[in-house]
């Protein structure tokens, strides 16, 4: 599990196609100043585990055909710039939210409007991903914890923004984005949760509702929780 708040800014200095999926090495000295082989390390939101640590501050990780279709990082090259993030650590700081690393789909940065002292950047949100979206609610967005400001709808489609500061701006990929960039999203896992509960719960397929602990929860309006 992450955080969302990004520890470092890595370089990609090495792609290696293998056949549908790929070996990415990493450079990021702090956080593998710590990690050795089976750690996990987020790479811009994506969840990745160390194959070797090297001496010069790298990390080599391999990507699955699926990850490499699901997310932005089919399209890395040498030289890149991407946002790195150590697993939360049991008795660490939650600065962000409860991140997964687990890309549910990816976005493109529609416009980006300086203020005084922060930037809005709007994005694009695709459509099954839309519900899980909400104003003031959590995203991810390239691996940075970002509350959502608004949520929309016009003639191209969904979407939603997000203000940066300075910090942000300065510490993450965000800052570098450009219009058109395509960025990972993953959505608050709380909302998919919920969503999923009750759809199991409203489908009633054993005539008992949910079972939890021994315990069948009924709909309110029928007595509410029964022993």
């Amino acid at each position: 599990m992450f955080t969302g708040i990004v520890e470092e800014l890595g370089e990609v200095v090495a792609t290696e196609v293998r056949g549908d999926s790929a070996r990415l090495t990493v450079r990021g000295p702090l956080v593998t100043s710590d990690a050795s082989h089976g750690d996990s390390i987020a790479v811009n939101g994506v969840c990745l585990t160390v194959v070797d640590v090297l001496s010069d501050g790298s990390f080599t990780a391999d990507v699955m055909g699926e990850t490499l279709r699901r997310s932005s990082l089919g399209g890395v090259s040498a030289g890149g710039r991407v946002n790195l993030e150590r697993a939360l650590a049991v008795g660490g700081r939650l600065g962000g939210h409860i991140v997964q690393g687990h890309v549910d789909g990816t976005g493109a940065v529609i416009s980006r409007n300086p203020m005084e002292h922060w930037e809005v950047v709007r994005l694009s949100l695709p459509t099954h991903l839309a519900r899980y979206v909400v104003e003031k609610g959590s995203i991810t967005i390239d691996g940075v914890s970002l509350t959502v400001s608004a949520v929309g709808r016009d003639e191209s489609g969904d979407y939603f923004e997000v203000s940066l500061i300075p910090t942000t701006r300065e510490l993450t990929t965000l800052g570098s984005a450009s219009v058109g960039a395509t960025v990972n999203l993953e959505v608050d896992v709380i909302a998919k949760y919920v969503e999923r509960l009750h759809s199991v719960s409203s489908e009633g397929s054993s005539g008992e509702g949910f079972r939890y602990g021994g315990a069948a929860l009924q709909d309110t309006a029928s007595g509410g929780v029964e022993e």
